[in-house]
């Protein structure tokens, strides 16, 4: 079926990206409207910020270890097959969000949306990097990338409007409606490019991938309140980073590996996988971050709090696909050296001025790493994957959704735990600790830009082969 298979840019194509896109785009609209109502949910399930960023955490963790399950089930199932299993999931578990009790309830029905996010997410990229026109790669990468680019611009103002309004329970109820039309595009437009086979699944090597993440996650958690260098912490990172040997070692010497790990000796893949993962550590930090500075230091309310980045998701969301064709015209090095300088500029503004901007400037400010965002996220994954042969596609596929989600998991564990080991300094005021946090945060922000500008560089750099 594979090679009879016609590439064309026709209606069914573009709805099955927006169908599968739609999944994602509620599950990244629910992820950032959340953080928005981090303090609401402190004081309602009374926990603190250290326990209500695993609303987040937990979401990202569960797709970094769904994710990388994509390949085997890409050949494994038939894509509307997949599909279908993932809405449903998706749709019970926001239902059961809207009405949980209790906090663990609530982050249950997370944690059931990101195994939904987590097969839909590489699914859309998958359509496109099998049934889109070679020479419109570019530009159907971009408008993927648009469909989960517009969720962070809609969720931050859209959750502190709900919050203001109708409370947070509301923020579920408004995504129903976008889950059925999501459902009913997939199974009318979603079509099947590739022949499905019967083939082995590497449980031990699956669980060991499980072990590396999970311990990672945890370890990272921990340090907030047991310190980096403490014996807990230390233990689940050996423990993480001998699960991940034992995973590579393991992948390395069979035929038919969960990822073949293979993909990462090819240096331009493995610089724009780099890239990509400090993109999204940023990207997580800083939404985390400014929602919760706005509200905790600068005493405004929900709805503000969540305007803050609404002005530079929908300038980085325009700019997704128009970028894409830039790519298509002049290659992968303009787009994507363009928004690392733009990062880098909104790293070092933020490190310098967090403490004495108002509102309206951390606005303004965002918008620079927004526009990066827009250069670079869907291009990058575009430059990557083109330097694999075809056979590698999906498994390059994998691993840039699963390190995507994975850094967004580790940014907002990171910074948070930043956030909170400073509010513990200062037991009596929490605007004194949260502003020491957030400055701290934005300073490893930073170090971690001038980084992801490195790996800019060495990505679309010309190589031999």
């Amino acid at each position: 079926m594979e090679n009879k298979f016609e590439r064309k840019l026709d209606l069914k194509l573009i709805l099955s990206i927006i169908a599968a896109g739609l999944m994602s785009f509620t599950g990244v609209v629910v992820e950032t409207s959340m953080n928005v109502t981090f303090p609401t949910l402190m004081k309602e399930f009374g926990v603190d910020t250290a326990t209500v960023q695993w609303i987040t955490t937990g979401y990202l963790l569960v797709l970094s270890v769904i994710i990388p399950l994509s390949s085997f089930l890409k050949k494994r199932f038939r894509m509307k097959q997949l599909f279908l299993f993932a809405i449903i999931i998706f749709i019970i578990a926001t239902v059961l969000c809207m009405a949980a009790p209790d906090f663990w309830l609530l982050l249950a029905g997370r944690l059931l949306q990101g195994v939904g996010t987590g097969i839909a997410l590489p699914l859309m990229f998958n359509i496109v990097l099998e049934q889109a026109p070679y020479e419109k790669m570019g530009f159907m990468m971009g408008v993927a990338s648009l469909v989960t680019a517009i969720a962070p611009a809609v969720g931050p103002s859209f959750g502190g409007l709900i919050v203001n309004t109708l409370g947070w329970r509301m923020i579920f109820v408004f995504l129903l409606p976008l889950l059925v039309i999501s459902m009913l595009m997939g199974i009318y437009a979603i079509r099947q490019s590739s022949v499905t086979e019967r083939i082995s699944f590497d449980v031990p090597g699956y669980l060991f991938l499980i072990i590396c993440f999970v311990c990672f996650i945890f370890a990272v958690n921990l340090a907030s309140s047991h310190g980096w260098i403490s014996v807990q912490v230390t233990g689940l990172f050996l423990i993480s980073l001998v699960a991940l040997i034992v995973f590579v070692k393991r992948s390395s010497g069979m035929d038919r590996p969960l990822i073949r790990v293979e993909v990462f000796r090819t240096g331009k893949f493995t610089f724009s996988v780099l890239y990509l993962l400090l993109v999204q550590f940023i990207c997580l930090g800083i939404g985390f971050l400014l929602p919760n500075f706005a509200q905790l230091v600068m005493g405004d309310n929900a709805l503000t709090a969540g305007c803050i980045l609404l002005p530079g998701c929908i300038v980085g969301a325009l700019l997704t696909p128009f970028t894409g064709k830039l790519l298509d015209k002049c290659g992968a090095a303009l787009p994507i050296l363009i928004g690392a300088a733009s990062a880098l500029v909104a790293a070092v503004l933020f490190a310098l001025f967090v403490r004495t901007a108002t509102t309206a400037e951390l606005t303004g400010i965002y918008m620079f790493f927004a526009a990066a965002q827009g250069f670079t996220v869907g291009n990058i994954m575009t430059n990557g994957l083109r330097s694999l042969p075809d056979a590698l596609n999906a498994d390059g596929n994998a691993v840039f959704s699963t390190f995507q989600q994975l850094a967004g998991a580790i940014g907002t564990s990171v910074v948070s735990t930043i956030v909170a080991a400073a509010q513990q300094k200062y037991p009596d005021d929490m605007s004194a600790g949260t502003m020491c946090g957030t400055q701290n945060a934005f300073v490893l922000l930073l170090a971690m830009s001038a980084v992801m500008a490195f790996c800019a560089v060495m990505a679309v750099r010309r190589s031999k082969t």
